[in-house]
């Protein structure tokens, strides 16, 4: 194998890598904008309720209201928000990789010239 041909493998092989990784980015991006937007709806459904309760005087009432919806919606709240931090660190992960990618790229570039 030439010298030419080596780089060219070499920067392929490192271009095909990085698209497979970028595709899962793109994946984690579309799930955090998924996620993003339940855990809006639920800090709505979930500040509300508390608003209510706070301006409800009948404690049986606020006793339903609480395992009704407060507690269900404080939960996925919360399991939404773990959801994304995972998320976000999985976007990070895999940026990292295609940011290690570019600089082999760049130096196997500067290399070659």
């Amino acid at each position: 194998m030439d010298e030419m041909t080596k780089k060219s493998y070499i920067q392929k092989s490192l271009e095909e890598w990085k698209e497979d990784i970028s595709e899962v980015l793109t994946q984690i991006d579309q799930e955090y904008e998924e996620v993003k937007q339940e855990l809006r709806v639920y800090s709505y459904k979930y500040s509300i309720t508390k608003q209510v309760i706070q301006s409800t005087v009948n404690e049986e009432i606020i006793e339903t209201i609480r395992q009704r919806y407060h507690k269900p919606f404080e939960e996925k709240y919360e399991e939404l928000k773990e959801s994304i931090r995972d998320l976000e660190e999985k976007r990070r992960v895999f940026q990292m990789f295609v940011d290690k990618i570019n600089e082999v790229t760049r130096k196997e570039t500067a290399k070659s010239v």
